[in-house]
């Protein structure tokens, strides 16, 4: 995929942002799966299937949350040519839910490691933003998707969505982009994950 635009370009014409479902309360964090990211912990917060949300200390109602990781598994996914084909499908559904892409990137394949690409979108609702970097690679043979979002509450919010990218979004993606499989979502990419009930 090609690169599409800079963070600091189609920021400032976000007008507006949005509402999202129910939320979910969690157990005990201490019982939970949690991950290390960007220098902070990320606790296990909601599965279903092989999609899996994560989201720091203090944000486990899963209605009103700032930062969330989300890793998604394609265990029918064992080669380059259908990541690709994942990332592009996923890159399509986002713009169906009118996602604004602020760029895409794919990194090719050498002989220590395949192809990985990389989506980053903001989502504008009625009462929020949500500014998405998506990672595609393969992990252990099967693909993987480690999504990192960041949302901005409130109707009239694009000036400081835009200050956050500007800031933030360069060094954030320098981590997701390096950001190394844990070896506690092994267990979970296996297919034993902890079934939540779904959303309301």
């Amino acid at each position: 995929m090609p690169r599409i635009s800079l963070y600091f370009v189609l920021i400032l014409i976000f007008p507006v942002c949005a509402a999202v479902g129910a939320a979910q309360k969690g157990a005990d964090t201490k019982s939970r799966i949690t991950l290390n990211f960007n220098q902070t912990e990320y606790v296990h917060r909601w599965s279903q299937n092989d999609q899996h949300e994560f989201t720091p200390p203090g944000q486990d109602d899963l209605s009103k949350w700032t930062d969330m990781l989300t890793v998604n598994f394609y265990q029918h996914v064992n080669e380059g040519e259908g990541l690709a084909l994942v990332a592009n499908q996923v890159l399509g559904n986002y713009k169906t839910h009118n996602g604004r892409v602020l760029r895409t990137v794919s990194v090719p394949r050498t002989v220590e490691k395949p192809a990985e690409h990389l989506i980053v979108v903001v989502f504008v609702r009625p009462t929020f933003l949500e500014a998405v970097q998506a990672r595609f690679k393969l992990v252990n043979g099967k693909g993987a998707a480690f999504i990192y979002s960041h949302r901005v509450y409130g109707k009239e919010v694009g000036p400081e969505m835009s200050t956050w990218l500007k800031d933030n979004g360069p060094s954030i993606e320098e981590a997701l982009m390096a950001w190394e499989f844990p070896s506690s979502l092994a267990s979970l990419q296996k297919s034993s994950a902890p079934k939540s009930k779904p959303r309301p």
